[in-house]
C-alpha cells in the first residue's frame, strides 16, 4: 500500500478507536494471562557488565535477588532480564556466553520470585527456547525485528523476507514475543511492524506486543517524531510497549547523562501512556509505577490509581 495511503487509513482508524489503552487487551505470557486494559510497568534486570546505565549493571547473586525482589516489591508486573548490552559500541557477546549469564540470572531469580512473569531480553533464538523451556519465561523481547542480529535492516525488503529463525522459535513456544522496529521513521516503522505482523500470524503466533524501538537506529529528533506520533500505532491492534528509560534521547537533550535522566524519563513516561502505551520498560520501577498511578487518576480509573 502507498504510504500516503497507509497513513490516512490508519489516522482514520486511530479516530474510529481512539487510544488503544482503553480496549481490554489480555496477554498471554505462556501460563499467565496479563490484563493490559491499565498500563503496566516492566522492570529492567541487566545481568551484564556494561549496559548504558551502570546502575542497572548486575552480576553478583545478591544484587541479582536484590533487583528482582525490589521491582516486584515496588509495583512491576513482568521482569525483563537481559545478558547481552545493547548499547552503542558495546562488546559483542558469544552465545554461549549469553546462556551462561541467562541461566545464572533466571535461576536466582526464580529462587527469589518464582511466580514472577518473566521477559528475556534476546535476539537469539537458542537463549530464547532455554529461557522458556528451562525456566518458564512468558515473553520473549527481541530488538532485532526477528532478524537474529543487530545489523539494521532496510524497511525496503526484510518486512517482506521469509519468516526467521525466531519467529518459528516463539511460535513453537507459544510465548508472547515483543516486535521491536529499528527503523528511523514512523513511515517506515508501520511498514516493517504490519510486514512482521502478518509473518508471525502466518505462524499462529497470537501474543504480539509493538514496540517502536526508541533508541534503536534513530537519531534524538527522529525519537521525538516517533514519540509525537504514537497514536498512529494503535491502528495495527497491539498492546504497545515503550523502552525509553534513561536513554541517550532524553541525556543528550538534557546535557547530562544516563544517571541524571530520571527527571526526564518520567516525563517521557507520561508521554508516553497518553500516546497509548499499555506497558512501560523501566529501571526506576517505583517512580514509574508512579507515573501509572496518577495517568490512571486522570483517566478516572481511580480503581486502578490506587492498586496498579
Amino acid at each position: 500500500m502507498h504510504y500516503a495511503r497507509l497513513i490516512v487509513t490508519l489516522q482514520n482508524k486511530v479516530f474510529a478507536m481512539g487510544i488503544n489503552n482503553d480496549n481490554n487487551f489480555t496477554l498471554n505470557a505462556g501460563d499467565r494471562l496479563i490484563d493490559l486494559s491499565h498500563p503496566v510497568v516492566m522492570g529492567i534486570l541487566n545481568s551484564t557488565p556494561d549496559s548504558f546505565f551502570s546502575q542497572s549493571r548486575m552480576q553478583a547473586e545478591h544484587d541479582i535477588a536484590s533487583r528482582a525482589n525490589d521491582i516486584m516489591e515496588q509495583g512491576a508486573e513482568i521482569i525483563d532480564i537481559g545478558a547481552f548490552s545493547t548499547r552503542p559500541g558495546a562488546s559483542n557477546v558469544s552465545t554461549d556466553e549469553e546462556m551462561k549469564r541467562m541461566r545464572r540470572a533466571l535461576t536466582i531469580v526464580r529462587q527469589q520470585q518464582p511466580n514472577a512473569i518473566l521477559s528475556v531480553d534476546t535476539f537469539r533464538p537458542e537463549v530464547a527456547r532455554m529461557a522458556v523451556e528451562e525456566y518458564g519465561a512468558g515473553i520473549i523481547n527481541d530488538i532485532s525485528e526477528g532478524t537474529g542480529s543487530m545489523a539494521i535492516p532496510t524497511a525496503s525488503t526484510s518486512y517482506q523476507d521469509m519468516p526467521s529463525e525466531m519467529f518459528i522459535t516463539v511460535a513453537q513456544l507459544g510465548v508472547a514475543y515483543i516486535l521491536t522496529s529499528i527503523q528511523p521513521t514512523m513511515r517506515q516503522t508501520l511498514m516493517q511492524l504490519s510486514g512482521k505482523i502478518q509473518q508471525l500470524h502466518g505462524l499462529g503466533q497470537k501474543d504480539i506486543i509493538i514496540d517502536p524501538g526508541l533508541g534503536f537506529g534513530k537519531t534524538v529528533e527522529q525519537n521525538y517524531d516517533i514519540l509525537r506520533e504514537l497514536p498512529l500505532l494503535s491502528a495495527l491492534n497491539k498492546p504497545l510497549l515503550i523502552g525509553l528509560s534513561r536513554k541517550s534521547m532524553i541525556w543528550k537533550p538534557l546535557a547530562t547523562t544516563p544517571d541524571g535522566a530520571l527527571n526526564g524519563t518520567t516525563a517521557l513516561h507520561m508521554a508516553s501512556l497518553l500516546g497509548g502505551a499499555h506497558i512501560l520498560r523501566a529501571h526506576d520501577v517505583k517512580e514509574c509505577v508512579e507515573t501509572v498511578k496518577l495517568y490512571n487518576l486522570l483517566q478516572g480509573n481511580v480503581q486502578h490509581a490506587s492498586n496498579p
